[in-house]
């Protein structure tokens, strides 16, 4: 059996989270890996260790163990639901994932971002995730200053565009095909 890694990609509010959790529960043995529980469970339970400036090391640290955990320890089919913005980052973890023989997917979350800032704005998340940012309003004017690396068809075994939330299920269906 092929095993398949599917990396979520985009700005925050743009349905990551809900399309991940979707996928899970329509994918056969197939796990979320959400880097927000990690960052929540940090700012819970070991604030006093969290990075103060830079990258948060320890969430990534915690994301790390538990996607290492997954591909060595167990035999489902892994879905990163983080915003994988930087190439960089996302070139070491897709290099990972193929060095352990996954078929290696992702899903670009292109929404317009009037549909962003509408989300954010009657948000109901909790704030729990958050060590430099005070609301989802500002994480989302960070990335859209920042910019961001859009995905290659050449990162990826398989890459899909998600440009309207109603094309989730469509894609859905795709990736399971794929699994099949």
């Amino acid at each position: 059996m092929n095993r398949f890694m599917i990396m979520t990609v985009g700005k925050t509010h743009s349905g990551k989270t809900t399309f991940a959790n979707q996928l899970e529960a329509e994918l056969r043995h197939a796990v979320v890996i959400d880097q927000d529980n990690h960052a929540e469970f940090i700012n819970k339970h070991y604030v006093k260790l969290r990075p103060t400036a830079g990258a948060n090391t320890l969430k990534f640290a915690v994301t790390n163990a538990i996607v290492e955990y997954a591909v060595q320890q167990s035999h489902v089919h892994i879905i990163l639901s983080n915003s994988n913005l930087s190439k960089h980052g996302r070139s070491n973890m897709l290099r990972y994932f193929h060095d352990h023989g996954f078929v290696r997917i992702i899903v670009y979350f292109d929404l317009p971002i009037e549909l962003l800032k509408e989300r954010v704005e009657h948000s109901q998340r909790t704030k729990e995730i958050f060590r430099s940012a005070s609301s989802f309003l500002e994480v989302l004017e960070r990335q859209e200053r920042m910019g961001l690396d859009e995905p290659a068809e050449n990162e990826a075994d398989h890459l899909f565009v998600m440009k309207s939330p109603n094309e989730a299920a469509d894609i859905i269906d795709q990736i399971k095909a794929l699994a099949c």
